[in-house]
């Protein structure tokens, strides 16, 4: 059994414990300790039952990731399953931690489970592109029923140990702090009252109501169109629950695999586990010195009560620190402080909190005038509108009123953080923190590295991110450093493409195709067309020679129309609705900029509007690579994952790039340069790579 897996018995039950940390994931060698232990049970005249239960912080929480991609060696998850069920002694699987992908289908081919409350079991496969392979989606219906199997599966949601309880996945939750010996002591009540073996495979009395029940699929999977736009496994999980209901096991077993088997044949696999990895890897700062001690950040405050200052007070009170928001004005703090309780509240109505939560919460939420009240503030975030004086001006404030060592963050999504640092006594406790709106919902934060910033501050910060529920990622200083600048440029396309003769729907429609969450031209109705108007003027005013920019913008601007807010903007919003209705009038607008202009409209194909957005934006993440703004090319995907609505399954822009191949898509740039300009110049490390025969994902 080697030091991975290993046997013993006390008194009439055979304990097999998992010992492979840190997660006890399911590798090889744990798949080969397993079935020699259950050997060694199986032989032992002594154990009249069998537990199965895990050393260290948790149950296995599926595959070796280290496997991942590559052939596996034998034993295969399924063999050694089949081998548990096909038991001639009964097995109790005691969970601890999480009981996760194919560790859940471990426990799924055992007799019986039982949990620490504390637990967590799940099927999570699907946000890697996959379905559960060894038998998730034929026993987990047996147990919990088709409708909740389906969702459980299609979303890889985690469910806690008593809810599984309460579902069936589980036959209790036992109070203790050892789960093994909670295990022992399950199984001895099974050799007590002469329980038998109780096989999920053979367990048919959820599903049978449902065999033959097309529209329960049907809608199912209707619905799910919506929910999973563009992916490929959910749709796969629904086939093969289908098939646990439908055809006899072994048959469903060998439907699934049939279905696993084309996820991992596709190429959403491949971006979603690219994306998973490199999730795990951005919140990492590949210089920092090993050992850095970190802050601690017990309490924080925020200057701003509005949207953006709102949001951001709330991910401190969420993750159960208090803060204190300051304002100027008494009117002001009040509607920031109804605006935020208010947020709640819809949480609350909508079920998605509880009323409890909700006062826990906003308890942690306290409101000032006055700046002396961030005096014992371990952080400070600076949520104020994008002017550097005002900014300036803030933390000078904040220098004078917060305690040494605390850290001053400025939320800016665009300024240069250097500058605003240097303006305070102490530099080297200031940095970026560029939340997404809304900030108490968008994963994302940007950690802006000021010049100056300590390693101290930059380690706080990255565990905050992460405290806060959020993907943390380092950037570098520059304008928009990473999301921002290179948004710019595909925001920028979008728009010279409507002159050249595109219109708002068709730009959305093939950028929403490809899979963003919005097109570019909604999200611009979104954000507001003023607030883009008024950056594009201090952009245009910085442009060297030669850089032309597009005009529709400032003409839709000009019209007042300023998006959703007002109800006219790229597109019109009837009163109440969120949705874009394409408008006769900007069409009549654009076709004005065009006339202006001189330039002469034409059809332009999907294709083209495609790849001119799509390939704006991996030309500036390669010149933001070279520059190191970004510390590695997986770092930009997971920002354009996280914080702009990329799809998941493409892996981010840069790996998208690696996967069109690199070569395609410097022709492409050099073909845009040639036709529309110096905004095309093909990046040196674009060219580099594709000479040397490189990737991003290299990098």
């Amino acid at each position: 059994m080697g030091e991975v897996v290993r046997y013993e018995r006390r008194g009439d039950v055979g304990l097999i414990t998992i010992d492979s940390p840190p997660v006890n994931a399911l590798g090889q060698p744990v798949r080969a300790g397993l079935i020699e232990a259950l050997d060694h049970g199986l032989a032992d005249d002594g154990a009249k039952a069998l537990v199965l239960a895990a050393a260290g912080r948790t149950f296995p929480t599926g595959a070796d990731i280290s496997e991942f991609g590559k052939p596996l060696a034998p034993p295969h998850l399924r063999e050694v399953i089949a081998a548990f069920e096909a038991s001639s002694k009964p097995v109790v699987v005691a969970i601890h931690g999480n009981a996760l992908g194919g560790g859940l289908e471990l426990a799924l081919g055992c007799d019986y489970r039982v949990a620490l409350p504390s637990a967590r079991v799940g099927l999570p496969e699907v946000k890697l592109g996959i379905l559960p392979g060894a038998g998730g989606t034929q026993r987990l219906p047996r147990l919990v029923g088709v409708a909740k199997a389906l969702e459980l599966t299609t979303t890889g949601a985690f469910v806690s140990a008593p809810e599984a309880a309460d579902l069936g996945i589980l036959d209790t939750a036992i109070e203790g702090g050892d789960a093994a010996e909670a295990g022992l002591t399950f199984a001895q009540r099974v050799i007590d009252e002469g329980l038998p073996k109780r096989r999920v495979r053979d367990v048919d009395d959820r599903i049978a109501a449902d065999r033959g029940n097309a529209a329960l699929f049907d809608d199912f999977t209707d619905g799910l169109a919506g929910r999973a736009r563009g992916l490929f496994s959910p749709f796969r999980i629904v086939e093969a629950v289908r098939a646990a209901v439908e055809m006899p096991f072994d048959d469903g077993m060998k439907r699934e695999r049939e279905l696993f088997d084309a996820c991992m044949d596709s190429p959403q696999r491949r971006g979603l586990i690219h994306a998973f990895f490199a999730e795990r890897e951005a919140t990492k700062i590949a210089d920092m010195p090993e050992g850095t001690p970190v802050r601690e950040i017990r309490s924080a405050g925020v200057v701003g009560a509005g949207t953006m200052g709102g949001g951001i007070a709330m991910c401190f009170a969420n993750a159960g620190i208090p803060v204190t928001v300051l304002e100027v004005s008494q009117d002001a703090l009040d509607r920031g402080l109804e605006a935020l309780r208010n947020t709640y509240a819809r949480s609350v109505s909508g079920g998605r909190l509880s009323q409890d939560k909700m006062d826990q919460r906003v308890a942690l939420i306290e409101g000032t005038l006055d700046y002396g009240a961030f005096a014992g503030a371990d952080i400070v975030v600076e949520a104020v509108f994008e002017d550097m004086e005002l900014k300036h001006r803030v933390f000078a404030e904040l220098d004078r009123a917060c305690r040494p060592g605390a850290i001053l963050a400025t939320n800016t999504s665009a300024l240069d953080v250097n500058a605003i640092a240097a303006g305070t006594g102490r530099p080297e406790d200031v940095v970026g923190t560029h939340f997404f709106s809304p900030a108490n919902v968008m994963r994302l934060l940007e950690v802006v590295r000021a010049e100056k910033a300590s390693w101290e501050t930059l380690a706080a910060v990255m565990r905050l991110g992460r405290t806060l529920g959020k993907v943390a990622v380092p950037v570098g200083v520059c304008d928009g450093f990473v999301g921002n600048r290179m948004y710019f440029q595909y925001g920028r396309e979008a728009e010279f493409l409507l002159e050249e003769g595109a219109l708002p729907e068709q730009v959305d429609r093939v950028l929403t195709e490809f899979g963003m969450a919005m097109g570019p031209l909604a999200v611009r109705d979104l954000a507001g067309v003023d607030l883009g108007a008024q950056i594009r003027e201090r952009l245009i005013a910085e442009l060297p020679e030669g850089y032309a920019m597009p005009s529709v913008l400032q003409k839709i601007a000009a019209a007042g129309r300023y998006g959703q807010k007002t109800g006219l903007g790229y597109y019109r919003y009837e009163e109440g609705s969120r949705t874009p209705t394409p408008d006769p009038e900007v069409t009549r607008m654009i076709e004005a900029v065009s006339a202006e202009k001189g330039i002469q409209r034409r059809d332009l194909d999907d294709a083209y509007i495609l790849e001119r957005c799509v390939y704006a934006l991996i030309n500036e993440g390669a010149r933001i690579l070279e520059e190191k703004i970004a510390q590695r090319s997986a770092d930009i995907d997971i920002i354009y994952l996280n914080g702009y609505g990329f799809p998941s399954y493409r892996g981010g822009p840069m790996f998208y790039a690696d996967e069109v191949g690199l070569d395609a898509v410097y022709e492409r740039v050099k073909a845009f340069h040639a036709e529309h300009g110096p905004w095309w110049t093909p990046a040196p490390l674009l060219e580099r790579l594709v000479r040397d025969g490189g990737r991003f994902t290299d990098l």
